[in-house]
């Protein structure tokens, strides 16, 4: 299928379609909780009508098939016909899966696959109301899709004006195409001809001018066809607010001769509505087109190569910022002061184009608790908090997949059965809270469960029947470090695999994306209460804050993130313990690792100083210290690709270029640690 021809209509149409099912997917698993919010359901019918009619203009015929059945079914529901069952939902939202296959088909330029055959039948079956009964009567509404044919209008004239108005009007508009042939659609032409024969010449006839220039503007804009809910506004219009067409016919059948005449007082409106109708809709158009212009669609790449530029800048700014400090010119301190500040204000103005609300990423996962509790017959309910907090669209990315995981550890692994929170004195539904908020900058995930907890004591069995520790090493673990151990690749404590979790490859995958946007990892959990397990990530990844440190004459930069202290140490005054070197600090015991000798060439021939720097960085719950010969202090760094030659090297995260213009390395601990501790 080709779309060059419609490019922008086409991109449009992604844009707005692609919102709108990222929106469905939520409201559809909302709407099982909450089966009589009428506004849910409308919201929802909308949602599928509006994708049909953008697919039908592009003719996406598969698309607007499987839209326009579960369109119907909605419909059904919305008029109380049906019941909002969990079996319904099912077939809805399989429905809404292959819906967003179509679409992203059509996203990749190629011709949607239909859904099957078999789906389309059942939501057509779903579509009919409950009964046998209600399906009778229901099927001829059914049949046109809600057009009345020229029967039913002929019917309803007679119900508004009188048998003899209706049949000298029938027989004079039988002469008239578009109605004698039975497609039951009359276009405004015919429309006012009707209306003339009916009530004479009037104040329609003599429209101005400039309105009947707009009803032409309006039927060259849109389709000369009016809709069901167009032409039922304009009978409430003309006759007062009634029910539907056909309802209309069904009441005339039993009222009174006396109450078939038309109130005179309501003809004079019949001269003005279409041309008000019109001009009511052009200021409405036109404020929407204004709206519409308020924003740019940027391809992500122009804000990336943008992001690049004023990483550059960010460099120069720290450049001159050092040779501003050698310099006792004042109007030079002035110059880059003032550089300082605009860079600062760009950087963040330039950052603010890339983030999106972490929305974009919790707008799954109700639709994933949903159909794994219902696979695992566990009732579950999500809340989530922060949904507007926004962040890095790359980040935004790179957490979906772990938080995926996540997730389905808490549903799968945290939430009990229904029968055992019972048992326990716990509601049968279990909860699991999702939340996010900015902390400086950094941004702070939490995925909380009320269910059994981590039990320390099973972490250490499985460590020793896993070969991890001996028994002597786990008894010594902390509960902390116990819960810790999840995260270790292999580690499960499901006996049976099973589709759903048990090989031990989920959260060692978590842990490991998590280390690599330069984030932490750790765990929280209380037997019988359940465990919250939070995540720190930095809001972006494109300029990163780091302490700057000297190992011999050689620079390397070490993540902020990273850091919890520093302080000067005796290096004759360690400890060791298990033959490891360790410092105790108010009492606590951290392990020291001398990285000159692991990152300098003939760093562990040197004389080692009696004095030194000790940096406690952190990763997740461990804190290690660091021995450094030099603290050179803060900057923000813009992270460079290694190079062919150090592409891989263990322990280091990129490059960067320093304010004294030399090359630093970034270190990044959790690879450096696993690599040479």
């Amino acid at each position: 299928m080709s779309f060059d021809g419609d490019e922008e209509i086409l991109q449009d149409f992604l844009v707005e379609a692609g919102e709108i099912l990222e929106l469905l997917s939520e409201q559809l698993v909302d709407l099982e909780q909450n089966p009589d919010d009428s506004n849910l359901l409308n919201a929802i019918f909308r949602g599928f009508h509006t994708v049909k009619g953008g697919a039908g203009f592009l003719q996406l015929d598969a698309l607007v098939s499987c839209c326009h059945s579960a369109e119907n079914v909605f419909d059904t529901l919305r008029n109380h016909k049906r019941k909002v069952t969990s079996e319904l939902m099912d077939v809805v939202l399989e429905t809404l899966d292959n819906v967003n296959a179509m679409f992203e088909e059509v996203r990749q330029r190629e011709a949607p696959t239909p859904a099957p055959q078999e789906l389309i039948e059942r939501l057509d079956q779903l579509a009919l109301p409950e009964g046998e009964a209600a399906i009778h009567s229901a099927a001829p509404a059914s049949a046109d899709q809600g057009d009345i044919t020229d029967d039913e209008f002929e019917q309803l004239l007679d119900a508004l004006n009188g048998d003899e108005t209706a049949s000298a009007a029938a027989s004079e508009t039988s002469a008239v195409g578009p109605v004698a042939s039975g497609n039951g659609d009359i276009n405004d032409d015919e429309f006012e001809a009707l209306l003339d024969q009916l009530h004479g010449k009037g104040q329609f006839a003599g429209a101005p001018a400039a309105a009947k220039e707009t009803v032409a503007e309006t039927s060259s804009a849109q389709p000369a066809d009016i809709s069901n809910d167009e032409f039922e506004a304009l009978l409430d219009q003309l006759h007062g607010k009634g029910g539907s067409p056909t309802a209309a016919i069904a009441a005339a059948s039993t009222a009174p001769a006396s109450a078939k005449k038309p109130e005179p007082a309501k003809v004079p409106a019949v001269a003005k509505a279409p041309a008000e109708l019109a001009q009511a809709k052009a200021p409405a158009r036109e404020a929407a087109h204004a709206a519409a212009e308020t924003s740019v669609r940027v391809d992500t790449k122009r804000l990336d190569d943008i992001m690049n530029m004023v990483g550059e800048l960010v460099l120069v700014r720290n450049r001159l910022q050092r040779l501003g400090d050698q310099s006792e010119d004042e109007q030079m301190h002035k110059a880059v002061a003032n550089l300082d500040v605009v860079t600062t204000d760009l950087q963040a103005a330039v950052m603010q184009t890339r983030m999106q609300p972490i929305k974009k990423v919790f707008g799954r996962f109700p639709r994933v608790v949903r159909d794994l509790a219902r696979s695992l017959k566990k009732e579950i309910n999500l809340v989530m908090h922060g949904e507007d907090t926004d962040l890095d669209k790359n980040l935004v990315e790179a957490l979906s997949d772990p938080l995926v995981h996540l997730v389905r550890n808490s549903v799968d692994h945290g939430i009990e059965s229904p029968a055992e929170r019972e048992r326990a004195g716990k509601p049968r539904v279990g909860t699991i809270t999702l939340s996010a908020e900015q902390e400086g900058d950094h941004i702070l995930l939490l995925i909380t469960d009320d269910g059994a907890g981590m039990n320390a004591e099973v972490l250490r069995r499985k460590a020793v029947e896993k070969g991890m520790y001996d028994q002597d090493g786990a008894d010594r673990l902390t509960d902390q470090e116990c819960y810790n151990l999840i995260f270790a690749a292999g580690f499960s404590t499901k006996d049976q695999i099973s589709d759903v979790s048990g090989r031990g490859v989920g959260m060692d995958v978590v842990k490991t994306k998590i280390s690599q946007l330069n984030g932490q990892l750790s765990v929280v959990s209380k037997l019988g209460e359940g465990s919250s397990i939070v995540i720190k990530v930095p809001l972006t990844l494109a300029i990163m804050p780091t302490l700057m440190i000297m190992l011999a004459d050689q620079s390397f930069a070490l993540p902020l993130v990273n850091v919890v202290e520093i302080f000067h140490l005796n290096l004759s005054k360690t400890n060791v313990v298990d033959g490891r070197e360790c410092v105790v600090v108010r009492d606590k015991v951290f392990p020291l690792f001398h990285i000159k000798r692991w990152l300098i060439r003939g760093g562990a021939g040197n004389v080692e100083p009696e004095n030194s720097h000790v940096v406690i960085v952190s990763m997740g719950t461990r804190q290690v210290g660091f021995v450094v010969d030099q603290l050179v202090g803060q900057e923000e760094v813009v992270i460079k690709p290694l190079g062919r030659g150090l592409l891989g090297t263990p322990g280091m995260a990129g490059a960067t270029i320093t304010g004294d213009g030399r090359i630093a390395l970034i270190i990044d601990v959790p690879s450096l640690l696993q690599h040479y501790s």
